[in-house]
């Protein structure tokens, strides 16, 4: 049986910054990264980038670290392996070939899963999820050969992929549930906002739609809606959110929720267990609140603060996360905890708030969410100048109930609130 000084459960941005900042505090202690996937680190934002999947790039920028960076580092990767088991008593920690690994100190990494569609005949060839690399592969393949596509889901993996395959002269239908796009996340005025822009580059919008079945052979040819309409595809790309993979924790006495609970240090309710990234569900010192965010920055900051800790420092997580994307002629930007309310419905429960700045030429609109009169999060649309501002803050906590109608001019520089 293995044992390492330091082992990390988890082979992406937050594990492997872990594991540097790990080697920069002790450069003798041993470290291992298990990763479920057979790559080396590499960038999960170029994944739904279109100049990535148009293969206008060279395909090697992917990368983040080269192969011989791990053992310069005195840094074992163990790829193509998936944690299935955790004793934290023993401190041990089993994999999926039935080898086991011994640790004094453990960081839980795992990121999150892509959520399964569970429609009829979702199982059927060239129906894509974009989570991983091999995920990436599979769709630019499909690309070269697709003259109709339908997009599942309203988000960023929509948007984006919605896109990438115009971009790629590919017919582009976009299902929602919902009755505007990103509901209830955003509100009408942000959605509309969003959808013209995706219409104006093509993309075709059902709403408050579903797929009732996926219709062709092996391969997908084409949908059938709840109302009985029918459209062709080629292929399909489902973006229906993520969940955390818990369940192999089971018994290790680690409390999660939606994911791995933390408190702010990132350390989890078992000894020498710290958690880290997209599955962390952490306390957020600047909102007050348990928060789970999946966001490349967050999870390398993540990674580094937890990785010290583990080291002997007692550092809080402090870091206002941010999402910036762009497509269409749009940008969209959100900021710190963007729930319009605790239950998401109605607009004002739990002491929240929000305050619309419409600016004046219509084309750009913002929403900043006060929660007992501190500004906790904003979405922005078409207006990330005020991204700088708003999420200082946020971080500042400053109480504004006597500055709402500041925040609701347009014209008012947010800057003058700092």
């Amino acid at each position: 049986m293995e044992k390492v000084k330091y082992l990390i459960i988890g082979g992406g941005v937050a594990g492997t910054t872990a594991a540097e900042t790990i080697r920069q505090q002790d450069p003798a202690g041993s470290c291992a990264i298990v990763s479920d996937e057979p790559y080396r680190l590499y960038s999960r934002i170029m994944l739904s980038k279109p100049n990535f999947f148009l293969e206008k790039i060279p395909f090697d920028q992917i990368w983040l670290k080269q192969d011989e960076w791990y053992p310069k580092n005195n840094i074992t990767l163990i790829a193509g392996k998936k944690a299935t088991a955790l004793d934290t008593a023993a401190k041990t920690v089993t994999l999926d070939d039935s080898t086991s690994i011994v640790y004094d100190k453990l960081l839980l990494a795992t990121g999150t899963c892509v959520r399964k569609w569970n429609s009829k005949g979702a199982d059927k060839q060239n129906v894509f999820y974009l989570r991983m690399l091999d995920d990436a592969k599979q769709i630019i393949a499909k690309v070269k050969s697709t003259r109709s596509a339908v997009v599942v889901g309203g988000g960023f993996v929509g948007f984006e992929m919605c896109e990438m395959l115009r971009l790629a002269g590919i017919d582009v239908t976009l299902i929602i549930r919902e009755p505007h796009f990103w509901d209830p996340l955003l509100d009408k005025r942000s959605g509309t906002l969003i959808e013209a822009a995706l219409e104006k580059g093509g993309v075709r919008i059902m709403r408050n739609s579903q797929v009732k079945e996926v219709i062709g052979g092996e391969s997908v040819e084409g949908v059938t809606l709840a109302d009985g309409a029918t459209l062709p595809a080629d292929m399909i790309v489902v973006g229906i959110g993520t969940y955390c993979r818990v369940e192999w924790t089971a018994g290790s006495g680690i409390k999660t929720n939606r994911g791995i609970v933390t408190d702010e240090y990132l350390a989890t309710s078992a000894p020498d267990v710290w958690a880290a990234g997209d599955g962390a569900e952490f306390k957020d010192v600047i909102l007050g609140e348990q928060i789970q965010l999946g966001n490349w920055a967050n999870a390398q900051m993540q990674g580094r603060v937890a990785a010290r800790n583990m080291c002997g420092a007692h550092e809080q997580f402090r870091l206002v996360s941010f999402y910036v994307t762009g497509g269409f002629g749009i940008t969209i930007a959100f900021a710190g905890d963007i729930r319009p309310t605790e239950g998401l419905s109605p607009e004002h429960v739990e002491g929240r708030e929000v305050i619309a700045r419409n600016a004046a030429d219509g084309n750009s609109f913002s929403r900043i969410i006060l929660k007992n009169g501190k500004i906790i999060g904003a979405t922005m649309i078409n207006n990330t100048k005020e991204l700088t501002a708003l999420t200082k803050l946020i971080e500042k906590g400053a109480d504004m109930a006597d500055n709402k109608d500041k925040l609701s001019n347009a014209s008012c520089d947010l800057k003058t609130l700092l």
